[in-house]
């Protein structure tokens, strides 16, 4: 998988407008992992993307009201049968995180870059999830010199108590084997050895 210019040459790219410049170009020092499903369980169609950018329907479904008229994107997504789409170049800032701290350090949308998961915190994600996922992220380690295996977050891990994605069902364990495979190693992360 190979970054140009900030932006994945293999992903469909779909632009979002809600996005900024980071206050410190250089500083990407963080990847937090996500889990969305739009309606929630609901897998498959463009709501995703329609929310991303700013052109959900509120009367397409219940919950789209409550959501719609929110501004917020993510860099990439990887879809269920492992599609990625990404909506923000790398450099710059997404608004993924929200009210978030992460080591102390608050507003961690200002240095990281947010991934996002197609599923739901109760549903296992897929095989091809985590493959695709491990090469993005093997990608970003390669290419973006402030990241590390072991700066890999859940958005649960830098807002806990109002997030709780990725879910119980994301398996670090088999993510940070696939990233070993690749050449990067954790020391830890998540307090896991592997």
């Amino acid at each position: 998988m190979k970054i140009i210019d900030n932006w994945l040459a293999n992903a469909r790219r779909l632009e979002s407008c809600n996005c900024d410049d980071r206050p410190d170009s250089g500083d990407i020092s963080l990847v937090v992992i996500h889990g969305i499903s739009l309606p929630p369980g609901e897998f498959g169609g463009n709501w995703i993307d329609c929310l991303f950018t700013n052109t959900l329907e509120p009367t397409a479904h219940p919950y789209f009201e409550r959501i719609h008229g929110f501004r917020v994107s993510a860099h990439a997504l990887i879809r269920r049968d492992g599609e990625i789409v990404q909506y923000v170049p790398f450099h710059r800032r997404a608004w993924h995180a929200g009210i978030s701290n992460y080591e102390g350090r608050e507003r961690c949308n200002d240095f990281s870059i947010g991934i996002e998961l197609e599923g739901a915190d109760d549903i296992p994600y897929t095989g091809r999830q985590y493959e695709h996922l491990a090469d993005l992220l093997s990608a970003l380690l390669a290419n973006y010199p402030g990241l590390s295996p072991d700066r890999i977050v859940g958005h649960s891990d830098i807002a806990p108590g109002r997030k709780t994605d990725p879910g119980p069902r994301f398996d670090w364990e088999r993510l940070y084997r696939l990233l070993s495979a690749r050449g990067f190693q954790p020391t830890g992360g998540r307090g896991i050895l592997v």
